[in-house]
C-alpha cells in the first residue's frame, strides 16, 4: 500500500473566501492566535439555509472575518444549524454568538458540551488550579507553573461564552444536514466524546481533530481523570476512519483537504508507537523513577511556548499513562504526592 497522501487542493480559501470542495460543500478559514495559526471550517447548503460545522476561535478578528462571510459566502441562504465536533475554543468559540444571531440551536455531544462548561466554569476538575496541582505532581517546574497560572482562564478568552441549551448528537447517528444524511462518528482520547461527520453519498469526511494531514493529535491527561488512558481510547477510535472507502476526501480541521485514510491511520499508529518506545528507553537509561516533566524533552525535540508547553506535558502523561496501563512501566505515588514512573519489573 502507498504511503503517500493525495491533496486535491494546493492552497486554502483566502481570508473571507470559500472553496466549494464538494457540491454545495464549502471550506473557510479563520486565524487561531497560536503557533498552529488556522482552523478550517464547513459549510453544506440546504434549502433552509447552510449547516456550519465548527465555528472558529471567538476573537475580534475571527468575528470580523465572519461579518464578511455573512455579507459575501452566505448569500441568501442564513444559517440554519450548527454542529460542534468538540469544545474546543476553535471550535466553540463563536457557537453561542452565531447560535444567537441566526437563531439556532447547537448541536454537540453531551460530553462536549458539559465538558465546555466545566472548563468555561472552572468546576469539576477542569479548573486552572486543578492543573497546576496536576503537573506539579508530573514535575512542572515552579517557574512553568507560575507562568501557566498567570495565563488565567484561556478557554474563556476563546469561548466568551458558550450555549446553554443544545441539540445532542450520538456516535453513530444519522443527520439530515442539507440535501445529505451525514453519519457522526464518535472520536475518543483528544476529547471526551468528538464528532466526525461521514457522507457516504458524497465520500466525505468531515474529521474534526481526529485525522490530520501532517501533524498528530493532541492527546493529554487532564485533572478530572488524572489516571486515564485517553490515549488507548484514540488509537482505539481510528478503527471507524479505517473501514471507510479509501476514496474518502477527509475534510480536517487543520491542513489541506486529503485522500488517504489508512495511510493516515498507518502513519498515527506508528508515531506513537515510536513514542512510546522511546519512553521505555528512556526510562530504562534513567535508572530512577522518571517524571513526565522529565521525559517531555523526548517527545519535544524543540523549543516549546507557553500553550506548547502546556500541550506537551498533557501529552507525557498521557503517553506515560498508557505505557502503565499496558504494562511497560509502573506508576509510583510518592507520600508527597508525587508521580514518577520506573521501568516495569524495575521499580
Amino acid at each position: 500500500m502507498s504511503r503517500a497522501l493525495t491533496f486535491p487542493f494546493d492552497a486554502p480559501p483566502p481570508p473571507g473566501e470559500t472553496i466549494e470542495v464538494a457540491p454545495g460543500v464549502k471550506w473557510l478559514r479563520m486565524p487561531l492566535p497560536f503557533a498552529l495559526d488556522h482552523i478550517n471550517l464547513w459549510l453544506i447548503a440546504g434549502p433552509d439555509g447552510w449547516t456550519l460545522v465548527d465555528t472558529g476561535y471567538g476573537d475580534a478578528p475571527t468575528r470580523a472575518l465572519w461579518e464578511r462571510h455573512v455579507e459575501r459566502a452566505l448569500g441568501e441562504r442564513p444559517i440554519a444549524r450548527i454542529v460542534v465536533t468538540h469544545y474546543h475554543p476553535d471550535h466553540a468559540g463563536n457557537a453561542a454568538w452565531l447560535a444567537a444571531r441566526f437563531g439556532v440551536t447547537v448541536q454537540m455531544t453531551m460530553a462536549e458540551y458539559l465538558t465546555g462548561h466545566a472548563v468555561h466554569g472552572q468546576t469539576s476538575g477542569y479548573s486552572l488550579a486543578d492543573t497546576c496541582a496536576l503537573f506539579r505532581s508530573h514535575g512542572m517546574s515552579d517557574e512553568h507553573l507560575a507562568a501557566l497560572a498567570g495565563r488565567g482562564n484561556a478557554y474563556r478568552r476563546g469561548v466568551p461564552e458558550l450555549p446553554t441549551r443544545f441539540a445532542r448528537i450520538f456516535a453513530g447517528e444519522a443527520l439530515r444536514l442539507g440535501p445529505l444524511e451525514w453519519r457522526v462518528i464518535g472520536g475518543y482520547g483528544h476529547s471526551p466524546e468528538h464528532a466526525a461527520l461521514h457522507s457516504g453519498d458524497r465520500g466525505l469526511l468531515i474529521s474534526g481533530d481526529m485525522l490530520l494531514p501532517r501533524i498528530s493529535t493532541n492527546v493529554s491527561v487532564w485533572p478530572a481523570e488524572a489516571y486515564g488512558d485517553p490515549l488507548a481510547r484514540f488509537l482505539g477510535s481510528l478503527d471507524a476512519f479505517v473501514a471507510l472507502p479509501e476514496r474518502t476526501l477527509v475534510l480536517p480541521s487543520h491542513g489541506l483537504p486529503f485522500r488517504g485514510i489508512a495511510a493516515r491511520v498507518a502513519a498515527l499508529r506508528e508515531h506513537h508507537d515510536a513514542r512510546l518506545s522511546e519512553l521505555r528507553a528512556a526510562i530504562a537509561a534513567a535508572g530512577h523513577p522518571v517524571s513526565a516533566a522529565d521525559v517531555v524533552p523526548v517527545l519535544f525535540r524543540r523549543e516549546l511556548d507557553l500553550q506548547q508547553r502546556f500541550f506537551a506535558l498533557g501529552e507525557a502523561i498521557a503517553h506515560l499513562n498508557h505505557l502503565a496501563a499496558t504494562g511497560g512501566a509502573v506508576r509510583l505515588i510518592g507520600p508527597d504526592g508525587t508521580i514518577r514512573f520506573a521501568s516495569a519489573g524495575g521499580a
